[in-house]
């Protein structure tokens, strides 16, 4: 049976040698001797060895992990950025700890303060829908730990971030359905907090002054982006006075929600009412009734450059010749991808 591994004190104590000799055998420093060096390796083999990766940290100023908060990690679109961190992370040698808001700002700041006792080396953050308060990301930064914002970036100047163009990406949505002769056209839009909801409104203004349409207020409506919330925007938008053929969904999920809450009302999809939706997850695959587009945002190649520019950064405060000062913001353009499977519906 092999037995709890040695420390250094006990090697050094069965060769008769100082604790300080051992471990500058062990990591190979050239004031020690081969001959040295090869009876300590051996007993260390014998022994059961094995370095204490804590200590070896400690000593180096790292933990070689990062921090990563999500929304909620059962998501598709945060699944598939996950993968990109992972990925970056693990070919730097670097642990990935992994943790869940649900949406909650409140627990968002608890887990904030748990990846600081944890001595993260930075933090990666997609923030809650319902985020208002910053203090604790300005504590970190108080602390040295940098922090990279990805997808859901608060509307903050001094930060690093990484997101996808929502607003051009809203403006190639609205223009693919005023090409299909719609002229009333509905956005089911997130909270009011979220940056993104904004960066939707404005790309779909703008594709509706450039096609000479008049903006209609009343015809985007904020949710909170549940199933319960998005039926009470759909309503309010059947309910209006210039009553829309297509709809614009905050995601994919919003999409789902609204078509079902359609299907209820008995409002035959694609002949009375279009959707459009973003992030192209894999759940539109799988639906009776898909959108006729979705805004893809590139999940995955967010998390992987948000994880590179955070690990680019952990390597530059941990070097006191290098400065800080520069913010950088990676902004990924959005591409709208039109449903293969609305496309053969239309030749059949």
């Amino acid at each position: 049976m092999i037995g709890k591994p040695a420390t250094i004190k006990e090697i050094a104590k069965s060769l008769n040698i100082s604790v300080s000799t051992v471990s500058r055998a062990l990591h190979d420093h050239p004031s020690i001797g081969i001959t040295t060096k090869s009876r300590v390796r051996q007993k260390a083999a014998e022994l059961n060895y094995e370095p204490n990766q804590a200590a070896i940290h400690f000593q180096k100023g790292k933990s070689y992990t990062l921090g990563v908060i999500l929304p909620e990690l059962s998501e598709s679109f945060f699944s598939a950025a996950i993968s990109g961190i992972e990925d970056t992370a693990y070919q730097k040698n670097y642990t990935v700890l992994f943790a869940q808001s649900h949406d909650d700002a409140e627990k968002e700041k608890t887990l904030v303060e748990k990846m600081k006792n944890q001595r993260v080396d930075g933090l990666l953050v997609s923030v809650t829908k319902n985020t208002s308060s910053y203090e604790h990301f300005e504590m970190l930064k108080k602390q040295n730990i940098p922090i990279v914002f990805f997808d859901r970036v608060p509307a903050l100047k001094d930060i690093h971030y990484v997101n996808c163009n929502i607003e051009t990406g809203t403006f190639d949505a609205v223009t693919f359905l005023l090409k299909k002769g719609h002229r009333s056209i509905g956005l089911i839009n997130g909270p009011a907090s979220l940056p993104a909801t904004q960066e939707r409104k404005e790309g779909y203004i703008k594709a509706m002054v450039k096609n000479r349409l008049k903006f209609d207020p009343t015809l985007v409506i904020n949710c909170d982006l549940t199933e319960e919330g998005t039926a009470l925007a759909m309503d309010k938008l059947l309910g209006s006075k210039r009553k829309p053929t297509a709809i614009v969904t905050f995601n994919d999920y919003v999409a789902l929600y609204a078509i079902r809450h359609a299907r209820l009302l008995n409002i035959n999809i694609k002949k009375d009412v279009d959707f459009v939706s973003y992030a192209n997850l894999p759940i539109i695959n799988y639906m009776d009734h898909v959108p006729l587009a979705s805004v893809e945002q590139f999940p995955y190649l967010q998390g992987q450059k948000a994880a590179d520019l955070l690990l680019d950064l952990v390597n530059k405060s941990a070097d006191p010749e290098t400065g800080n000062e520069a913010y950088y913001r990676i902004t990924i353009d959005s591409k709208l991808i039109v449903n293969e499977k609305f496309t053969i519906d239309k030749i059949l």
